[in-house]
């Protein structure tokens, strides 16, 4: 059983829920980006073989929050598991929250935007079933972070930023640490990315109040959709979409959650 009390008080992403303070910053080893790619091939249906960065920095704080706040909150698929232990995300927020990039809990990104729990970021990776080789669309790159999880699953992950300067900072940190298997772009992300659809899986980490119609077509038949629904700032509904063969779509509801909401053509 999910800790639902623990969800609702760490997914809140007010001022008031996450800390701000700026602990001292690490010393230069740490700032500088320290990674190798190497090659891993998977043996599932298909051999699958892409490069992703590897990094040596705050291993031992990564390995405690994969075991407590991951491991230790029931979220069992080795490969997010270890996609968790291997994705540094103090790289993904400003340097004077580096010391916190390690807790269980979001922390604020600026224009009004915060990177996810490390938790729900898991387990939202999780609820999408990913298989190597598939396609997945992230609506709502923000820091880059979950992207950056979900390309350790598979070697074609896209993702769309609304907020520009995000978009373009985002783009900025995987050309740096080496994340060269996500494409990104800045647009709306209600109307999906119809050029590279279809696609296997799309998770939305913004929260509309209705499934957009836009992402329901881009879905393949068979495809797994992450997304919250419900009103702004107040608590939402994570669902899980599928589409069956026929293309029926079914809906299952998951866990009570608050994120940012979806801003563009959702709020019209």
């Amino acid at each position: 059983m999910k800790n639902i009390a623990f969800l609702l008080i760490s997914l809140a992403f007010g001022i008031s829920s996450i800390s701000l303070a700026s602990g001292p910053s690490g010393d230069e080893a740490a700032k500088s980006a320290i990674y190798t790619e190497i090659s891993i091939t998977y043996t599932k249906a298909d051999t699958v073989e892409w490069d992703r960065p590897r990094f040596s920095e705050y291993e031992e704080e990564r390995n405690n929050l994969v075991q407590a706040g991951i491991i230790g909150q029931d979220i069992r698929d080795e490969a997010v598991i270890e996609a968790m232990r291997n994705v540094p995300r103090h790289r993904f927020v400003d340097e004077s929250q580096e010391r916190q990039a390690y807790q269980n809990n979001p922390l604020p990104i600026g224009h009004g935007q915060t990177i996810s729990q490390p938790y729900i970021v898991a387990y939202m990776s999780e609820m999408l079933e990913i298989e190597p080789g598939d396609k997945v669309l992230e609506i709502g790159t923000g820091s880059g972070y979950h992207a950056a999880v979900l390309s350790e699953l598979t070697p074609h992950v896209f993702s769309i930023e609304i907020i520009e300067p995000l978009g373009e900072l985002s783009a900025n940190r995987y050309e740096e640490l080496g994340y060269h298997t996500i494409e990104t772009k800045v647009g709306d992300g209600y109307y999906g990315w119809e050029e590279h659809a279809p696609f296997d899986k799309i998770i939305v980490t913004a929260a509309p109040g209705h499934i957009p119609s836009p992402l329901m077509d881009q879905l393949k038949p068979g495809g797994i959709m992450a997304i919250p629904i419900g009103s702004p700032y107040q608590t939402q509904t994570l669902m899980k979409v599928t589409k069956t063969e026929d293309g029926q779509v079914r809906t299952e509801r998951m866990l009570p959650v608050r994120f940012v909401p979806m801003t563009g053509e959702a709020q019209d």
